[in-house]
Formats: structure tokens, sequence, C-alpha cells
């Protein structure tokens, strides 16, 4: 037997369900009862939404139990508080699909945080609706699909993507600066697995009580604006934001630079804090355990 198998599984689990007492313990209970060690537990209650959420990462210590007897035992416990829930092995990469344009330096950061180790995700495939990025894809052994759009073939397209999505078994779609509107039916979906990049301060607050309403958007930082997406154009639940100081000197030219950096780092955050289960969406809002 080797090192490696004598390792106790990692595992992730996440529940979301109407705030009640004793959720905690029957969670903490029910993994402890089958050999399991809890080391991260996060939760929070949303006085607002009085929705409870959950988090935890542990270990299957004892030999007795599996990631399987551990799925096929919770529902007992699940429908007692109606919870929607997920385990996952924490080894497993998220099945990403990345969407491109023309600008290259999102997609060019991810590739490089992920060659690094710092992303644990698989790459299905690069969908654009260009060939500029080709090169890129096939250097690192992507599969490349160019799909171009137009008014005419549009919904054709969206339907080919989807396509490649139910093909590749991808759970996560990226749009690394795609500049193309998706469709109502296509953000559907795709609703809760997939993330835009806007570049540039989202949301912006008008009229009476900007704070209440910032508060309703659960707003993150000012500055570029990762997101899930949805219907409404640039209005989905925001995962995470960056900003960089400027001032008077910066030209044009050193605005857009500076504007590549805000954009490539707060994808590369939103797409680390998906992958790692640690986004739920709290209606037009997310909570995110850190």
């Amino acid at each position: 037997m080797t090192i490696e198998s004598t390792k106790p599984q990692k595992f992730i689990f996440k529940t979301t369900c109407k705030a009640s007492s004793g959720i905690v313990a029957a969670v903490t209970s029910f993994l402890s009862e089958r050999g399991c060690y809890i080391s991260e537990l996060s939760q929070f209650d949303d006085q607002d939404s009085k929705h409870f959420f959950m988090r935890a990462v542990g270990y299957i210590e004892s030999g007795e139990s599996t990631l399987s007897d551990l799925k096929g035992e919770f529902p007992a416990i699940a429908e007692k508080f109606g919870m929607q829930w997920s385990l996952d092995a924490a080894s497993t990469p998220c099945k990403v699909l990345i969407m491109v344009s023309k600008f290259d330096h999102c997609l060019d950061d991810l590739l490089y945080r992920l060659r690094k180790g710092e992303l644990n995700m698989e790459v299905t495939a690069i969908v654009s609706n260009h060939k500029d990025l080709r090169s890129m894809a096939e250097r690192e052994g992507i599969r490349f699909v160019h799909l171009p759009v137009t008014k005419e073939n549009k919904e054709a397209q969206e339907n080919a993507l989807l396509d490649i999505v139910d093909e590749t078994g991808s759970e996560l779609v990226v749009l690394a600066r795609y500049m193309q509107i998706l469709s109502d039916n296509l953000c559907k979906k795709l609703s809760g697995r997939a993330i835009n990049i806007h570049h540039s301060f989202l949301p912006g607050f008008k009229g009476a009580k900007p704070y209440h309403q910032a508060h309703t958007r659960g707003v993150k930082l000012i500055g570029a604006t990762a997101h899930y997406v949805t219907s409404d154009l640039d209005e989905g639940p925001i995962i995470e934001q960056s900003v960089q100081p400027v001032d008077h000197t910066y030209s044009a030219d050193a605005l857009v630079a500076v504007g590549r950096d805000t954009e490539t780092v707060a994808l590369a955050r939103a797409v680390k804090l998906h992958t790692e289960q640690r986004v739920f969406l709290d209606g037009n809002k997310t909570v995110i355990f850190k």
C-alpha cells in the first residue's frame, strides 16, 4: 500500500436551508458518528432572507465509511431540515469552460494560475467568437472551439455552446472578456454556473438610500466586478471586486493597463472561490466563506 493511498479522504460539505435550531448539531453529529474529522466550519444566518448557510471541510478518518456512504445516508438529515446540499471530494477539479473574444489578459492569467496549481480546475474547452486566441489554447493543449456569432445565427451558436457544456460535463462557464451579450434563455440555463468579469465598477446606485441599495446588492468592493451571469445585464450577484488607485497623472492607456490588472485579479479570485465551493447564492446577493 502506498503512502498516498493511506491519506484520509478530504471532502467539502455545503448546505443551505431555512434557518432553524439544530442544524449545526445534526450535521456535525452525523459526520462525527461516521468517523469524520471537521477541520474547517463556517456558517451564516441571513436575518433578511431567513436562510442559513454552512460549509464544512473535513476528512474521512474511519476506514468503515466512504464518501458514497455519507452521500447515501445524509438525505435523511437533509429532508428533516429541507436542505439543499452537496458533498464532494475536495481533490476533484471543477470542470470549467472558458469563453473569450479578442482580449487575452484574463485568459492568460487563468491559465498561468492553473499551471502554478492555484486553481483546482480542469479546462474542458475554450470557446470564442473569434480566432485570435486559438494559438494560446493550443499551446496549452486545450480544445479550442470557434463559434462566430451574428444576429442571424446567435440562437444556433448558443445551442451549440450548450451542447459543448453538456458533452464536456462542464460545471462552470467563465466569460473571460467574452464580448457578446448572452440571451435570456442561455442565462437561465447557466444560472449560478456562469461567471462574467465586468470592466467597470458595479453596480451604480441612483436615487435615495444608496447604502441600502448597496446592502441589498451585496457589494464587496468598488472596482472591476466579477459576478454571476443573469438575464439582467451586469446585474448578477457579485462574487468579487478589485480596486486600484489612480490620479490625474494617468493617461488613457495607463488607465487601460490598470483596468487589465483589476479585471484579472477579480476574475481569478471569483473563479477560485467558486471552484473551492465557497460561494452561496442568496437571492441577488452572495454569501462567501473565505
